[in-house]
């Protein structure tokens, strides 16, 4: 009778009990979502506000790092390993080669006074020197003095030196490299230009411009683009041209085959595209380049001006050792 009577309280205090116990259980179970929520929330503030950190520091690093890198006006050095292979530098002559100014070559298509002046006719050792000669206003380009010791000369430029009674042209050998052409007094007279523009200025003016940066006005009507026009250097005026027409004798100013010769075979249109050129040197030997590397030079096979050694043709390695060899039994 006793064990019945314990088992049946037990039962009736659990029956008692049991709403209570499951609503105690759905209060847990909500608090803890709640205190999920409020977890996530804190970890999405917290993640907002890291983002906003970082971004931030990046936004002041890019800023310091536009501060440093910013654009300060034009450059001003120029290191020896970058200088054009024209310019024949040896690696080992220092860290900096000097740096053409601005004027009417490229820097890659020019050759600054003092490396000419040091290098190639070799009538300073220092650079001190050659801003002593220039400074005696003794190097005339193009019928100018130029004092400047980085002034660019540069393709069919002529340089003379009055003192000494000598006069260069600076042209382009087989090999891409510039020339120091010697050439007398009559020929220094006058140089070629080739034709880059023909527009019409204001108030109807026609006028040219040439690959020296030259304006000139009122030029023959007949002038266009690519043509060649013969420059008098003392008058300033234009004393005759060659146009672009297959059979003239042209040299290459770029590409693989810079400083060749020869005669214009035929030119393919691309539209959209470059046009190419097919030249055919003395030898008979065609090939082929970019109408913008052409620089007409002459009417029919005989140029307008004197050409350096080897007269723009380009031996291959073992014509080059026969006629070292040649050269050798004649001495």
């Amino acid at each position: 009778m006793d064990v019945q009577m314990q088992d049946a309280t037990s039962s009736e205090t659990k029956a008692a009990n049991g709403p209570t116990t499951t609503a105690t259980a759905v209060n847990s179970a909500a608090g803890s979502a709640t205190q999920a929520q409020m977890d996530a929330a804190k970890l999405e503030a917290l993640r907002k506000a890291t983002l906003h950190s970082y971004k931030n520091k990046f936004l002041n690093l890019r800023d310091k790092f536009d501060k440093v890198n910013a654009a300060r006006g034009p450059k001003k050095h120029l290191k020896r390993i970058a200088a054009p292979s024209s310019w024949m530098l040896d690696k080992l002559g220092g860290t900096y080669a000097s740096r053409p100014s601005a004027g009417p070559h490229k820097l890659r298509e020019s050759l600054p006074l003092t490396i000419l002046l040091r290098r190639r006719l070799q009538y300073a050792l220092t650079g001190r020197e050659v801003v002593t000669i220039l400074a005696q206003r003794l190097v005339k380009v193009d019928g100018k003095v130029r004092t400047d010791t980085k002034y660019p000369v540069g393709f069919q430029d002529v340089i003379s030196i009055e003192k000494s009674g000598e006069h260069f042209r600076l042209l382009y050998d087989v090999k891409g490299r510039f020339a120091i052409h010697r050439i007398t007094p009559e020929e220094a007279c006058y140089k070629l230009c080739k034709v880059k523009k023909t527009l019409v200025g204001k108030r109807g003016v026609p006028y040219i411009v040439t690959h020296d940066g030259r304006t000139i006005r009122y030029p023959d009507p007949e002038i266009s683009v690519n043509d060649t026009v013969k420059y008098d250097i003392e008058q300033g005026k234009v004393t005759g041209f060659i146009k672009f027409d297959t059979g003239n004798v042209v040299v290459i100013t770029g590409g693989r085959n810079m400083g060749r010769v020869g005669t214009i075979l035929h030119r393919e249109r691309h539209i959209g595209g470059f046009d190419i050129v097919h030249v055919k040197d003395v030898l008979d030997r065609t090939f082929a380049t970019r109408l913008t590397n052409i620089f007409v030079i002459g009417e029919g096979a005989k140029p307008w001006v004197s050409l350096p050694k080897g007269k723009g043709v380009k031996l291959t390695i073992s014509e080059e050792r026969d006629q070292r060899r040649r050269a050798k039994t004649q001495q």
